[in-house]
C-alpha cells in the first residue's frame, strides 16, 4: 500500500479547514498557499470531499470551504478511502468478493487479511482532531503525513 499525493493532500486540506477554525468558509487559494499545493490540483482534491459530504462549498466573495463535521468526526482512514480507493496490501483483497482462483488453496490469503485489518483498524482509530492534538504537542503519538 502506497498513499498517493491525492490522499496526503486530502487530509492536509481536511486539517488546514480544521485549524482556521469552524465557522467561516476558507478560499481555497489560501489553502493552496498555506500548504503549497497546486490550486489546480486542490479544485480536484475539493471536488471529491465536498461531493462526498466532508466540506461544505459556498462560491462568491466570501466562499470558500468548510468542514461539514467537527474534526473529530473525520477518521484518516475514511479520508483515505475516499481519495485512494482501496488501501488493500495486495490486489485480491480490493473488493468485497476475492476473485482470485487460488484463494482457497493460497497459504498468504490470512496474512494478507490480518495487514489489511490492523491498517484499517489503526486508520480508522485516528481522527483529524488527534492530528492536530499531536501537532500541537497534546499528545504523544508521532504521525506523519
Amino acid at each position: 500500500m502506497k498513499i498517493s499525493t491525492k490522499g496526503r493532500y486530502a487530509l492536509r486540506v481536511i486539517i488546514d479547514i480544521s485549524q482556521q477554525g469552524s465557522d467561516k468558509f476558507i478560499p481555497l487559494k489560501e489553502i493552496s498557499e498555506r500548504q503549497n499545493i497546486s490550486l489546480k490540483y486542490l479544485e480536484m482534491i475539493v471536488a471529491v470531499l465536498t461531493k462526498a459530504g466532508y466540506l461544505i462549498s459556498l462560491r462568491g466573495k466570501e466562499g470558500g470551504y468548510k468542514l461539514a463535521k467537527e474534526p473529530r468526526n473525520y477518521t484518516v482512514g475514511a479520508i483515505l478511502k475516499l481519495t485512494e480507493g482501496s488501501l488493500a496490501p495486495v490486489a485480491c483483497l480490493e473488493s468485497d468478493i476475492n476473485q482470485c482462483p487460488k484463494a482457497d488453496d493460497c497459504l498468504t490469503l490470512p496474512l494478507w487479511r490480518k495487514l489489511a485489518a490492523l491498517v484499517d483498524n489503526y486508520l480508522e482509530s485516528v481522527t483529524i482532531e488527534d492530528l492536530i492534538k499531536q501537532q500541537d504537542g497534546l499528545i504523544g503519538n508521532n504521525y506523519n503525513i
